[in-house]
């Protein structure tokens, strides 16, 4: 009888703990659908190249620069990529920032530019460095928290760069 009552208990909370689950979670379409996507980290590219040539341009063109250490494989970096796509945030971008995207592989590739900008390793994906016309980091202490770039909400996203524009002066 003891038996009969376990087995009877366990089944009711496995048939509670499934409901649970499948009321919750969004199929891989569904999740997609609620952000854009972009695969724009090429694994070909010279990232220290790519990453001097945006800090010459965001110099000469009084304009911040945003370096994406990202990969493909990301969600998140993707997904940050795609919301950089859109019309919103290229109006934004363009006006304000010189962007480059850099792949960081499955193995910390382009190590050598998180150091650069004073990072020792990318822990997440897409770690963003934003920096000043002189090249110096603007954001290095949430830099690396870009890892749940997919589940942010896009206002919040915009708003944080517009907080990191140039500032410029009136003539």
């Amino acid at each position: 009888m003891l038996g009969a009552v376990m087995k009877f208990i366990c089944l009711f909370l496995l048939a509670g703990l499934t409901v649970a689950c499948t009321s919750t979670t969004q199929t891989p379409a569904a999740f997609a659908a609620e952000h854009p996507e972009a695969r724009l980290y090429d694994e070909t590219r010279d990232a220290a190249a790519d990453v001097d040539a945006a800090l010459i341009e965001a110099a000469s063109s009084d304009k911040n620069a945003i370096i994406v250490m990202g990969a493909n494989w990301c969600h998140d970096s993707r997904a940050l990529a795609g919301w950089f796509e859109t019309e919103r945030f290229q109006t934004l971008l363009s006006e304000n920032f010189v962007l480059r995207y850099v792949d960081v592989g499955q193995k910390n590739r382009n190590i050598d530019i998180a150091r650069r900008f004073g990072l020792d390793e990318v822990v997440g994906t897409p770690t963003v460095f934003v920096t000043d016309t002189a090249g110096r980091v603007k954001n290095l202490e949430t830099a690396p928290t870009w890892r749940n770039a997919a589940s942010r909400d896009e206002d919040d996203i915009y708003t944080y760069f517009a907080n990191l524009t140039p500032a410029r002066t009136s003539d």
